[in-house]
């Protein structure tokens, strides 16, 4: 299927956002729950499957479902039409603070391999797609399983990423290090495995868990400095732990919390 060419513009800094510009006719398809704003004559429609115009059918929506299901996306897709004369936005918004990058999939060789959760909109016609992980190891210890989404076509997508976004051309042979959780996408031609850490030392108490990502070129890599699950752990661990709430590195909180215990315990003084 032909690919609608769309123009856009990625907005803010911690928290971006990304705005499309559509033409008559034209189509983007978003994750569920990520528009942010659009136009009145933009049309959005909820499709079962991957987005596409044609799926061959209802086994083909089956098919195009279930890529998503085995990914841990929604079954649906939301596809936002163009049905005015004059040019038309709509914005995808992104889920915690990070860097939206803009894939041109023609000039990465028509195909990408990405997180779980990283997709975040794209042009009409871009297929999503899973890509197995073919070695034990890298499945079982690679921190994102044996599955992980792969983006076909040749026109635009936009994934999230967290933190700050790093891309790394990988030379013939070249081999990358990295926190298995960091690694935000990659062309299919990056060669993709896991590593131990090599002490046991190090394993139980670096902090940096058992295994690494070790990535081989030729490609591409980008990678993230705060991965979402990273975030969530300290927050959870920042978090009050039997309810209620914590002043943190706050003197005045810290008193007046003691005032009002006081005050309980030892009456008011008249």
């Amino acid at each position: 299927m032909a690919m609608d060419v769309i123009d856009y513009d990625i907005r803010g800094a911690e928290m971006q956002f990304v705005e499309l510009e559509l033409d008559p006719g034209e189509a983007a398809i978003g994750e569920a729950g990520s528009m942010m704003f659009m136009d009145a004559a933009i049309a959005m429609d909820t499709v079962f499957g991957d987005g596409r115009a044609q799926q061959g059918g209802l086994f083909g929506k089956l098919m195009g479902a279930g890529k998503r299901l085995v990914t841990g996306e929604s079954l649906f897709t939301t596809v936002y039409t163009n049905h005015g004369a004059g040019k038309q936005r709509v914005a995808f918004a992104a889920p915690y603070p990070g860097k939206i990058l803009p894939m041109n999939l023609r000039e990465l060789g028509g195909s990408l391999v990405c997180q779980k959760d990283s997709f975040l909109c794209a042009a009409r016609g871009v297929s999503l797609g899973i890509a197995l992980q073919r070695r034990l190891s890298a499945g079982f210890f690679g921190g994102e399983g044996f599955i992980m989404q792969k983006l076909e076509g040749d026109g635009l997508a936009f994934v999230h990423a967290g933190g700050t976004v790093v891309r790394r051309e990988l030379q013939p042979g070249q081999t990358l290090l990295a926190d298995t959780g960091c690694v935000v996408a990659y062309t299919p031609g990056v060669g993709f495995d896991i590593q131990y850490v090599g002490k046991v030392r190090t394993a139980l108490f670096g902090g940096e868990g058992l295994f690494f990502a070790r990535l081989t070129g030729p490609g591409t890599v980008w990678l993230q400095s705060l991965p979402f699950s990273r975030l969530a752990s300290r927050v959870f661990a920042a978090a009050p732990q039997r309810g209620g709430s914590r002043e943190e590195g706050s003197v005045l909180g810290g008193l007046a919390g003691g005032a009002l215990l006081g005050g309980m315990l030892g009456g008011d003084e008249e």
